[in-house]
């Protein structure tokens, strides 16, 4: 970076450029430390009125330019990322307390995003269409204009940069408002990136602040478009807002993903599978694994070889690289994620591993024997917690799965993988994993859920773009003015 980021952007949000914000200051805490890292300013509805405003003017210089020069900016900034990684590596590890192999993991999938969405601007945009009459008809993908992108602290680059990317390469301005506990991994880390990468002022907006402000961009008339990423609860109250106003919506909601273990999965592979994905980022991760389905004979096994993994793992700050796991994000986060492990314990689980917790360290916890009434097994817990369930039959194990109000990832692991292929016909979830954990994503790959995991179309793919960021226009054309009898 050209200058001191932090003394750029101290007290500021931006738009059009790092500018004070109207709001109070926000402070940017370490969640692993509690040290002071930055101070930003936070946006008011004046302020996003403003932002609105210069968002509608520049889409439409942004919008007419040629494809190759919007691709340019989403290239530059690639590759002004892969050349310093720590401009957004350092900020995910000490505002998002990222471990540091999630954190590069996580720079990596911004970097992919950048590069595929570059792509994006370049794919056919269109099609033509037969007519009864003597006439070109086209069908033709056109920006929505603002799309307004409400993203969480987990991932907070690759969550916030999978809406911004391709809706900026489709033509679209963008107003971004980031978790306020990620406001620089989320948000201005990435706007210093795109404005150094040749982005025009006013086609991107950044602006900090809580849930009041989130509500202010779902209701405001200047954006038609909605991506937001994050729970549940919070997107059926956007949805239910953003309805009566006839706006374009994409929810990416949670998850309570199932792994399936089949009695003849290796079970030492299959418990290092278990525990990537209940345990990585602390289980802060919409594709965490949440239920964990094992057969009978093998179930005890299994608690055993992933109890052993969670006693194994080290947590603590993420600066120390030797630190596999990092801080619960605060502690309303931490305390939810305990009473939900000992309610479980009190119900009768049995506490294989973990339970126990130093300020935001939370033990990585595996629990058998959960009842499936239990929140533990109903609920998105949001923590490095494994709930494990012994089934009896396949047909059983497919009922447990299909049983939760979420859709998004499931992973089976076993010696047949195409036993397992045909099973995923009888599976409701938006990704199947044959052999692999329930967290993967991919920037080529369609990304999203069904049921309460999400509504409103895909990210990644050559076609998730189009569908989310952009609407369908037709077009007729003519030599002659058509005749007609009145």
């Amino acid at each position: 970076m050209t200058t001191d980021v932090t003394t750029q952007w101290s007290g500021k949000l931006y738009s059009g450029g790092w500018v004070a914000g109207s709001g109070p200051r926000l402070e940017v805490r370490s969640p692993a430390t509690g040290d002071r890292l930055a101070e930003v300013a936070s946006a008011t509805a004046a302020d996003l009125d403003a932002a609105v405003a210069q968002a509608r003017t520049a889409q439409r210089d942004w919008a007419a330019l040629p494809y190759d020069k919007r691709a340019a900016v989403l290239l530059k900034a690639a590759q002004l990322l892969q050349e310093n990684p720590d401009r957004l590596a350092r900020w995910l590890v000490a505002e998002a307390g990222s471990g540091q192999g999630k954190a590069a993991f996580e720079v990596g999938l911004v970097t992919t995003e950048l590069q595929e969405s570059a792509a994006l601007a370049s794919h056919p945009y269109g099609e033509m269409l037969r007519s009864v009459k003597p006439r070109l008809s086209v069908a033709r993908r056109v920006p929505v204009g603002v799309v307004g992108v409400i993203s969480p602290f987990n991932f907070p680059g690759i969550l916030s940069m999978r809406s911004v990317a391709p809706a900026l390469a489709l033509g679209n301005a963008v107003v971004l408002k980031p978790d306020p506990r990620t406001t620089i991994a989320g948000g201005f880390a990435l706007a210093d990136l795109l404005e150094e990468a040749g982005l025009p002022a006013g086609v991107l907006h950044v602006l900090p602040g809580g849930a009041e402000l989130g509500a202010a961009v779902v209701a405001h008339p200047g954006i038609p478009c909605l991506s937001f990423t994050g729970s549940t609860t919070a997107g059926r109250k956007i949805g239910e807002a953003a309805g009566p106003l006839l706006k374009k919506v994409h929810l990416e909601l949670g998850g309570n993903n199932a792994l399936l273990v089949l009695p003849d999965a290796d079970i030492e592979a299959a418990a290092s599978v278990g525990a990537w994905g209940s345990f990585l980022h602390q289980g802060q991760i919409c594709m965490t694994t949440g239920r964990h389905f094992v057969h009978s004979s093998v179930a005890d096994e299994y608690v055993a070889a992933l109890a052993d993994k969670a006693k194994n793992l080290p947590v603590g700050d993420p600066a120390d690289p030797t630190n596999a796991l990092g801080p619960i994000i605060d502690t309303h986060q931490r305390d939810r994620i305990h009473a939900i492990v000992t309610g479980a314990v009190d119900q009768g689980a049995t506490l294989a591993a973990g339970g126990e917790y130093t300020n935001l360290f939370y033990r990585p916890t595996v629990l058998s024997h959960v009842r499936p009434d239990s929140p533990a097994y109903t609920e998105e817990i949001f923590g490095p917690v494994a709930p494990v369930v012994a089934y009896d039959t396949v047909e059983e194990a497919i009922e447990l799965i299909n049983g939760s109000d979420y859709g998004l990832s499931v992973s089976i692991l076993t010696s047949n993988p195409y036993a397992a292929y045909e099973l995923a016909d009888r599976i409701d979830s938006g990704a199947i994993h044959i052999n692999d954990a329930t967290v993967d994503d991919e920037a080529t790959a369609p990304f999203g859920g069904s049921k309460a995991s999400g509504v409103g179309g895909r990210f990644g793919g050559p076609h998730a773009g189009l569908e989310t960021f952009t609407e369908t226009q037709w077009i007729t054309m003519q030599q002659d003015i058509e005749r007609y009898p009145f």
